[in-house]
């Protein structure tokens, strides 16, 4: 069969890379892919955001199944376009993407239905939002509704630092019409964890845990980013923990898809606080996350395209996810400058320097004249298994100082919990 992937991050690499080990698959696509990506797929150049490209290219290749990464597309409506013209396509239709498109529409939802999150109010207006943060204490987190790749959440220490952030996003327009609407939320403290799940009609399976690092600096400083570290499974999670999380999140969640008609098929990620032992929502988003795909789909043992395929129809059971025992770590090197301004076309030299059990997936990279260039915030993230998240932490960094190109960086805490 064949298989196109759409998406051009270390997500979409992880992905290709476990679809490529299917026997059903004959041949890959990726569009738009990237410098990695490139060894085991093909490249198509077409962007995410080109819905009708897309569905052109899928219907000449006579595509059996489409694999969508990013959110953007989902959230524009390409599953719905696609299953309209008959193709096979893994991924929530525009209606549940709302879920992750609007921060208002998944806390309502949240709240409806009984699901615990953090306290939050919802602005329009300027004037309004800066009179709320008095309804708040510090730490306070400020969210702009829609769509900011991973960047539109800041968590201000003090009254000025929150009047700067809705400055930025309301007035400013820093993150354009996702900042028109902004949302105010109680900061939770307390120990973050990451739970992808996937979702069969309505059904909700959970994959293993994982534990993402969004801050840029060591000690979980600096301004969030879109990821730069993951590991799974996340030692925090234990069963009595596993069954909190079922009773009051998971199942409240599927009573909340009946009940608001959501005709919900793919991926549902949850990130998720837990505070003095109880599960508390963070956020939905309605995609593979990145990091957690590079941690995630090394462990999984089970064929993904069967997996896709049960999704999709309906059929798929908890027995059908078979994971490894062994752990598994991720570190993402960056642009120098990112989250911030970052330059590309920077050569990476090492990449074939690694030990041969170091498993590499490319964020943002291109391939010129047999080069790798950097091409993105995030470039690589070097991934490896172990008996041990030690062993494994171990094992990327003995390794990914040989890998170099002018800025970049990387976290040496990652493994460590905070």
């Amino acid at each position: 069969m064949k298989v196109l992937v759409i998406g051009s991050g270390g997500r979409e690499h992880a992905l290709c890379w476990k679809i490529a080990q299917s026997r059903k698959v004959s041949k890959i696509f990726c569009a738009p892919g990237n410098g990695g990506i490139e060894g085991i797929a093909e490249n198509i150049d077409i962007s995410p955001n080109e819905i009708d490209k897309l569905l052109d290219f899928a219907l000449k290749e006579s595509i059996d199944l489409t694999v969508v990464g990013p959110e953007d597309p989902l959230v524009n409506g390409i599953v719905d376009k696609f299953q309209e013209n008959g193709l096979n396509i893994f991924g929530v239709n525009k209606k549940s993407a709302q879920l992750e498109g609007s921060k208002a529409f998944a806390k309502e939802f949240m709240e409806k239905h009984g699901i615990p999150t953090a306290r939050y109010r919802m602005y329009t207006h300027m004037d309004e939002a800066i009179n709320g943060l008095g309804e708040f204490d510090y730490p306070v987190v400020i969210k702009a509704d829609g769509l900011c790749l991973g960047k539109g959440v800041i968590i201000c220490q003090t009254k000025e630092e929150g009047i700067d952030a809705l400055n930025h996003m309301m007035k400013e327009k820093a993150f354009g019409s996702a900042g028109e609407t902004i949302i105010i939320e109680e900061f939770l403290q307390g120990i973050e964890a990451s739970l992808l799940c996937f979702v069969s009609n309505g059904k909700i399976i959970p994959m293993e845990s994982a534990k993402d690092y969004k801050q840029i600096f060591d000690g979980d400083k600096g301004p969030n980013t879109g990821g730069v570290g993951c590991l799974s499974p996340n030692p925090l999670f234990n069963q009595d923990l596993e069954k909190k999380i079922q009773k009051e999140v998971l199942s409240k969640i599927e009573i909340g898809f009946k009940n608001e008609g959501l005709d919900y098929n793919g991926i549902l990620f949850i990130g998720l606080m837990t505070t003095e032992g109880m599960p508390k929502v963070l956020e939905f988003n309605v995609r593979f996350g990145d990091p957690e795909t590079e941690v995630l789909m090394p462990r999984l043992k089970s064929d993904i395209v069967d997996i896709f395929q049960k999704a999709i129809d309906g059929s798929l059971k908890k027995e059908d996810l078979i994971w490894t025992d062994k752990k598994c770590v991720t570190v993402v090197a960056t642009s120098g400058g990112y989250p911030g301004k970052y330059e590309k076309g920077k050569e990476i030299i090492g990449l074939d320097d690694l030990d041969k059990d170091i498993i590499l997936f490319h964020n943002g990279t291109k391939k010129l004249d047999n080069k790798i260039y950097t091409n993105g915030g995030r470039v690589i993230s070097v991934t490896s298994l172990g008996d041990t998240l030690k062993d494994a932490k171990d094992k990327i960094y003995s390794n990914i100082d040989k890998i170099d190109f002018h800025g970049m960086y990387y976290r040496k805490d990652i493994g460590k919990i905070y």
